[in-house]
């Protein structure tokens, strides 16, 4: 069955397995983030709108559980952020009314200003929002967002979310090796932290490929400091995979489909997904791997800003 919107399951070191639905076409975005594992935000903004219609996307998910797949979360995210799509609610909710999986929404953040978006994820069993900066010139720095957003706009409206969300809230930081992991802001952070109501928060670093080469991953150890500078009044994990890929999840013949295509000519992330019918999300794991064991490398065309791959 080929599948549009439905992905999965996916290994996730905090969600176990996690069944992901993606409401947002590919890079669209409120941010353009030096970290980003798909790339480039090709269209940046805070406008929200509908995209896809919702009932495709719940006839695809019966569809997909009518298969008796076991999940231990259903995600709704996306290629993008996935609170720019305008029918978040409906879709969170319809969701609710067909499974009992819990449900998780992974997010940035940058929209919960906005009581509508606030409204949207009230259904939602678990919220993850990220907060990986709270100066200006660090926000703009790492997030690269839309020009009409300001890092305190971000930050009220994460504390407003927080205060009145009835779900479990995981605050995600992802670090970068000097941009992000100063002492003074990460005690930065550490004030907002104290004033949100949230049950966690994970620290991930780079592991995956990041859109800019300049993004560079802290270690083990420099991420357990970080840890314990934050870590007091509420719980702080680190939640990056600096272990190997689940080979209980991991499909050597997918493997093996991408040495082949990217033997014939080089390609991008986009361009192995639609070859192979694998989505984004999902194929993104496997490229971190087959990277990690030296099958694969990266690289750019000219200075370019789309990545391509080829085999060793």
């Amino acid at each position: 069955m080929s599948n549009k919107y439905i992905y999965g399951p996916v290994p996730s070191r905090r969600l176990g397995r996690s069944l992901g639905i993606d409401i947002i076409p590919f890079k669209v975005c409120s941010y353009d983030c030096i970290y980003c594992q798909l790339g480039h935000t090709t269209d940046k903004t805070i406008d929200r709108k509908e995209f896809y219609q919702p009932s495709l996307i719940l006839k695809e998910l019966k569809e997909f559980l009518n298969q008796d797949i076991k999940a231990d979360y259903i995600t709704v995210s996306g290629s993008g952020e996935p609170t720019l799509n305008s029918e978040l609610y409906e879709i969170i909710s319809q969701v609710k009314l067909i499974t009992d999986i819990p449900v998780v929404t992974i997010t940035n953040g940058s929209l919960l200003w906005d009581k509508e978006v606030r409204y949207a994820l009230k259904e939602a069993d678990l919220v993850i929002p990220s907060m990986d900066a709270v100066s200006d010139e660090i926000f703009k720095k790492i997030n690269r967002p839309d020009r009409r957003l300001e890092v305190s706009r971000v930050l009220e409206g994460l504390m407003e979310f927080s205060g009145g969300f009835q779900g479990k809230i995981y605050l995600e930081i992802m670090l970068v090796k000097g941009v992000n992991d100063s002492d003074s802001e990460i005690y930065k952070m550490k004030d907002i932290i104290q004033k949100l109501r949230i049950d966690k928060v994970q620290l991930n670093t780079v592991i995956r490929p990041p859109s800019e080469k300049s993004a560079v991953s802290l270690n083990n150890e420099e991420m357990t400091n970080i840890k314990e500078k934050i870590g007091a009044d509420i719980p702080v994990e680190v939640i990056a995979d600096f272990e190997r890929t689940s080979k209980a999840f991991y499909n050597i013949d997918i493997e093996n489909e991408v040495i082949n295509l990217l033997k014939r000519r080089p390609c991008t992330l986009v361009d192995i997904a639609n070859a192979l019918g694998i989505h984004n999300n999902e194929l993104i794991k496997y490229i971190t791997e087959m990277k990690r064991k030296n099958v694969i490398k990266s690289y750019s065309i000219d200075n370019s800003e789309k990545n391509y791959y080829k085999v060793y």
